[in-house]
């Protein structure tokens, strides 16, 4: 018998999960991340290119301000609340309100929270000891893994023989951290961290037993995001990021089948059908 499992909110939907897979859409408003930098840094462009990935499916539209690409220069907060609040709030302005944003700042995602932002996407799983506080207030929190490197290596050095126990346990602990700082456990959604820290082989390896990192770290639910990403052009010896998106609907069902719920993209019309497919086939209904 399948148990039935809760629904997540975001904004005015809502996402009963184990149904289907859901997609968040990706809007950088960053003029140097590692696909689309510079595209969406004009509020007009960010916004309609929001509702475009919405008009084509998007479950989520993911908002962020700091690009988290390899040697990216980190941002100073206020700038980067400059970046996320006026899409934010224009999209709220126009009746979107399934809206994510994307930071490892308290600060902004406070910010974001206000503006009516009703996620918080964290790529660091609470580096910033007011996150969990500020996600209080949220509908749902995403924790990232994260392994950073030492200065001066890069993801191929990283040695990790059982990187899937290495994961569950790093995010069981931000998931324990998250609970104790006042954030409902069913509202939690965890991610691997494709592609941060992780060999090609972490990367794969990681994606086949999705449901097994919920089950390990009591989250609600997994979040999986590959588009377009470097292990994907090792695989497939696509050097522009721009031109990996057949490889990220690879990825995306495979992920399905390893019990992703939500996917993280760039392209959603690329996907949307994609993941219609793979779910009439993988899911139990």
């Amino acid at each position: 018998m399948t148990t039935r499992r809760p629904s997540l909110r975001c904004g005015d939907r809502v996402l009963p999960l184990g149904t289907r897979t859901f997609i968040m859409g990706i809007v950088n408003v960053t003029p140097d991340s590692f696909s689309d930098g510079g595209r969406y840094v004009d509020l007009a462009a960010a916004v309609a290119h929001a509702e475009a990935l919405l008009a084509a499916g998007a479950d989520i539209i993911d908002i962020g301000g700091e690009s988290t690409r390899p040697g990216a220069t980190p941002v100073d907060v206020d700038l980067e609340v400059a970046r996320v609040v006026p899409v934010i709030e224009a999209l709220v302005k126009r009746g979107h309100t399934a809206l994510s944003v994307d930071t490892r700042h308290a600060a902004v995602a406070a910010a974001a929270l206000k503006a009516g932002a009703a996620w918080v996407n964290d790529v660091s799983a609470f580096d910033d000891v007011d996150m969990g506080r500020v996600c209080r207030d949220a509908q749902a929190v995403v924790l990232m893994h994260w392994r950073h490197a030492p200065a001066g290596a890069v993801d191929d050095d990283v040695v990790d023989d059982d990187v899937s126990a290495s994961v569950r346990t790093w995010l069981a602990d931000r998931v324990v951290r998250a609970v104790a700082a006042g954030v409902d456990p069913t509202s939690i959604v965890v991610d691997p961290g494709i592609g941060f820290g992780k060999t090609v082989a972490h990367n794969v390896s990681l994606s086949r037993d999705l449901d097994g990192l919920r089950r390990a770290t009591g989250a609600a639910a997994v979040l999986y995001g590959p588009s377009r990403k470097r292990f994907l052009g090792a695989l497939t010896g696509q050097t522009d990021p721009a031109g990996r998106d057949h490889a990220t609907m690879g990825a995306v069902c495979a992920a399905i089948a390893g019990g992703a719920d939500v996917v993280r993209v760039h392209q959603v019309a690329a996907v949307k059908d994609a993941v219609a497919v793979a779910d009439a086939i993988l899911r139990v209904r």
